[in-house]
């Protein structure tokens, strides 16, 4: 269950041989992707209503840089010059996005009275805060992604009906303010639908390309201003990398009261480093590649001050109700169908695919999970199913299965040790007549009574069964048959005493028991033991009943 124990936002659901992915707990992560050892896991964009709006030839496209490191090695002017071709009204970089988004925090910066300031450009962080740790929402920065501040540049650029389309590799970039988001392997069908051909693309651009370069802002819109002006060791600004970082800001700012600075928290090491761009062993080459594509820094600004002004980049984050919580009865019902491990703790083993037996509680709880995931309930089913198999639900004693094969281990052991072994074949002797007069209940009542007698007189060494009905058969190991005599007679007379005590007449519940003795070398064989004893059981009868008889040897 890679996909399981990678995922930050629990939202992979296994039922059965199937697994899904939690849409409205999903944070599009992607770390999923690569951990499927099926490629069973696909990251979908709109590019049904990409192409739509691509044919429609008013749509603008945001084409994020990464696609320099995707496209390799066709140059970066093929892959705008493809756009076009393909019905692209025009086509950006995502700069002017970074450009404003910077400059929304080099503002916020400048006021420095902030305490604790996450960034929030990066929607996954976003909706992790959102969904796993809301009491971090007021402690998010007030602004837009990128993508979402260039694509109302480009609306107030271009007109409000403007469609957006965002290609790139995180498809929640944009929220609702794109029209369509889709990855490159799609941007690549939809070229291949289109009949374009990137590699066969002019190497020039074919058309005056849209800004470029950059003023203030480092990929991802963060000021270049920001990251000279403090070190990585600096209290006023932090650099995290992984989602697994939230939770110990969460208790750093919300349970120790800490002030962090600015903290600068991605998912990964940026878009570059993204699952859906490949592994990140490859991550230096695509950072060559990429930085070998970008133009100079620009000297002035390079967003249009009058367009700007109508652009809304700061962003506010409401505080919901979070409603992907269990019931705290539910979990803690699957904790108790799951167990605590042998030394009085939880399992927390890791084996369901969640770190803890909590973890995997929740997501049980919630329907994401089923408890035939986990191991350690599984085995205690098996347990208790292979109890179930030996032991008599009536009378607690061991089964005809328990009963075959401790007899063949036995013959065994004795014709390996020389020691003889002894069965007793017990039978109550009127208990269809206690059935009829009194009723099955009073007449399970006599053979639990009968049982418990009959598993009173032996060792712990010893075995008693039910054979079946109201039978039952005692192995006594090491046992010649004087001894197994003895024991009989015991387990006759406090059974007749047993059925005293419950108020039957006398004589009515009594037992007759045949004794028959195993001899190694002299048989009888396994089968022969129990019909010798069996024989026995019959003399015993027709000597009157709550009778000891013995068989033949």
């Amino acid at each position: 269950m890679a996909c399981v124990r990678v995922c930050p936002a629990d939202a992979v659901a296994v039922e059965g041989a199937i697994v899904r992915i939690v849409d409205e707990a999903c944070t599009r992560c992607g770390l999923c992707l690569p951990a499927c050892p099926h490629d069973a896991i696909e990251a979908l964009g709109d590019v049904s209503r990409a192409l739509e709006l691509a044919l429609a030839g008013r749509a603008a496209l945001i084409l994020s840089v990464e696609c320099a490191a995707y496209f390799y090695p066709a140059a970066p002017n093929q892959v705008v010059n493809a756009c076009y071709a393909a019905g692209f009204r025009t086509v950006h970089r995502g700069v002017l996005g970074d450009e404003l988004v910077a400059r929304e925090y080099l503002d916020l910066w400048a006021d420095g009275d902030w305490g604790t300031m996450i960034r929030s450009t990066c929607p996954v962080i976003v909706e992790t805060v959102r969904t796993q740790y809301p009491e971090l929402i007021p402690y998010l920065a007030p602004v837009a992604t990128p993508i979402a501040a260039e694509a109302r540049y480009l609306k107030q650029l271009h007109g409000v009906g403007t469609p957006v389309v965002y290609a790139g590799v995180c498809i929640t970039e944009g929220g609702p303010d794109v029209d369509a988001a889709i990855t490159f392997e799609e941007l690549a069908d939809l070229f291949q639908r289109r009949g374009i051909v990137v590699s066969e693309q002019a190497e020039y651009f074919t058309r005056v390309p849209e800004e470029r370069r950059r003023h203030l802002s480092m990929a991802g819109g963060l000021p270049l201003e920001v990251l000279l002006e403090e070190t990585q060791a600096s209290r006023r600004f932090r650099k995290v990398r992984g989602l697994s970082g939230l939770g110990a800001i969460a208790r750093a700012v919300a349970v120790d009261r800490l002030d962090l600075g600015f903290v600068d928290i991605l998912p990964c090491e940026g878009c570059l480093d993204h699952p859906l761009l490949g592994p990140r062993d490859e991550l230096f080459r695509r950072r060559q590649i990429v930085g070998a594509t970008e133009p100079a820094r620009s000297r002035a600004p390079v967003v249009e001050e009058a367009v700007a002004r109508g652009v809304k980049v700061a962003e506010s984050f409401p505080i919901s109700q979070n409603g992907q919580r269990p019931q705290t009865e539910a979990v803690e019902a699957v904790l108790k169908e799951i167990g605590l491990a042998p030394n009085g703790k939880a399992w927390d083993c890791g084996a369901c695919g969640y770190a803890t037996c909590r973890a995997f509680a929740n997501a049980a709880a919630l329907g994401r999970t089923t408890l035939r995931s986990c191991p350690p309930y599984l085995d205690k089913q098996a347990r208790a199913a292979q109890l179930q198999a030996a032991v008599d639900g009536l009378t607690g004693l061991a089964t005809y299965r328990v009963l075959r094969d401790r007899l063949a281990s036995e013959v065994a052991r004795s014709d390996r040790t020389g020691d003889p072994f002894a069965v007793l074949f017990v039978d109550l002797d009127n208990f269809k007549k206690v059935n009829d007069e009194f009723g099955h209940e009073a007449g399970n009542e006599v053979l639990r009574g009968a049982a418990r007698e009959c598993g009173a007189h032996i060792r712990t060494t010893d075995l008693a069964a039910r054979y079946g009905g109201d039978e039952f058969v005692l192995v006594l190991v090491r046992t010649r048959v004087d001894g197994a005599l003895g024991v009989a007679d015991k387990v006759r007379a406090t059974v007749e005493g047993m059925g005293r005590s419950l108020g039957y007449a006398e004589g009515l519940v009594t037992v007759s028991v045949g004794v028959a003795e195993f001899v190694p070398g002299r048989g009888p064989e396994t089968e022969d033991v129990l019909v010798a004893a069996d024989r026995a059981l019959y003399r015993a009868k027709a000597s009157g009943r709550n009778q000891v008889a013995t068989g033949e040897r």
